[in-house]
């Protein structure tokens, strides 16, 4: 009887090229994930510098800088914080999750604006992805309710560009004729290529979707979707519409506060409060919380740079010179900083002792049925 040989197998090499190629590829977004924000920090930072004298910006900080008031716009950074983890707390219950506790509905947040001063966008991840470990729902659920947290965010964005385009659209028009930043960004958003490569973007993807819906990715992609899209929509029949509508207000009422108190710290922006037609200076306040407010759709660092420079043309509109300007914006960005690092601790340190906690849990629980047995 002729016994038959193993025959050699062929290694198929076929597939390690494509998980090369996509291990390279990952390397490659992460590494722009977190060069390309730091460096359009650092770009800016030294723009900022080049255009400002350091040593007039060290005199403002130096002469008459009111303290308390710093203190005050921490504090209502904190709260802001405060407001949103429990606004989102409403939502997540909504969404079929556990009630939290309202230090644990805050925490998430707390850690998302630290994360997010070292890698932009990492912090919204990492609150979805600890929520959805730590009560074992879908993530593509979570997902979906800081889509709707977000989304209603954008809502109250809207209106107040509405609202400071009509109270002070003189200042306005005045940044985008004066100022070649201004120019630059009028002359881009006339262009008729961005909004025709905007909708062929959206009108390929929907077609290839329809062709090749059951494909893994699509499939993948649809599901994703579809469980995003519950997270959200929870926010036209959630309970406690009201209490999500209210809070809102809330966040952003301490957002401006936290610009407009900062107008009482220095001297140069305590003139604006008592110039003739500012409304007290809620005016100006507005036009500066709108301009920082508008620049975190530039990738960086928790803001720093873009947000500099906004504040710092805002600010120059009303006549503030270029280093107070720059002096405001910086003081003002550093203190808010400092908060969002030790609520960043904070959190961190919660995390860890819960975790322990949890994990201690289930031995004890072994233990007790050991001995019981």
């Amino acid at each position: 009887m002729q016994t038959s040989q193993p025959q050699p197998t062929s290694t198929n090499t076929g597939g390690a090229a494509p998980d090369k190629r996509h291990k390279i590829l990952h390397i490659i977004g992460q590494v722009c994930k977190i060069v390309l924000p730091m460096g359009i920090s650092v770009l800016m930072l030294l723009w900022l510098f080049h255009k400002v004298d350091p040593d007039k910006i060290k005199a403002v900080i130096y002469d008459g800088v009111r303290f308390e008031y710093l203190a005050a716009m921490m504090f209502l950074t904190m709260l802001s914080f405060i407001i949103r983890g429990i606004r989102w707390g409403i939502q997540l219950r909504a969404a079929g999750v556990p009630r939290m506790t309202p230090v644990a509905e805050c925490v998430p947040i707390f850690s998302a604006y630290a994360i997010n001063l070292i890698v932009q966008f990492l912090g919204e991840a990492w609150r979805c992805i600890y929520v959805a470990r730590r009560e074992k729902v879908k993530l593509a659920t979570i997902v979906g309710t800081d889509i709707g947290d977000r989304g209603s965010d954008f809502v109250m964005i809207l209106s107040i560009i509405a609202l400071t385009l009509g109270v002070a659209s003189h200042q306005i028009h005045q940044f985008f004729q004066e100022y070649p930043l201004g120019r630059v960004i009028e002359h881009l958003f006339e262009k008729w290529w961005l909004y025709t490569a905007i909708v062929l973007f959206i009108a390929i993807f929907v077609i290839a979707d329809r062709k090749w819906k059951n494909t893994k990715f699509f499939s993948g992609v649809n599901l994703s979707v579809r469980r995003m899209w519950d997270g959200f929509r929870v926010l036209f029949y959630m309970k406690g519409r009201w209490a999500y509508l209210w809070f809102t207000f809330g966040i952003w009422i301490c957002y401006f506060l936290e610009t407009y108190l900062c107008f009482y710290a220095f001297p140069f922006t305590r003139e604006l409060v008592e110039m003739h037609g500012s409304a007290y200076g809620l005016i100006p306040g507005l036009v500066v919380f709108v301009f920082g407010a508008m620049s975190m759709i530039v990738p960086s660092n928790g803001g720093l740079g873009p947000w500099n420079i906004a504040v710092m043309y805002a600010l120059m509109l009303y006549g503030v010179s270029r280093s107070d300007a720059a002096a405001y914006s910086l003081v003002v960005w550093g203190c808010q900083a400092a908060m969002i690092v030790a609520l960043g601790i904070f959190s961190a340190i919660y995390v860890m002792t819960t975790r322990k906690r949890e994990d201690a849990t289930p031995g004890a629980t072994a233990a007790e049925q050991k001995q019981g047995e």
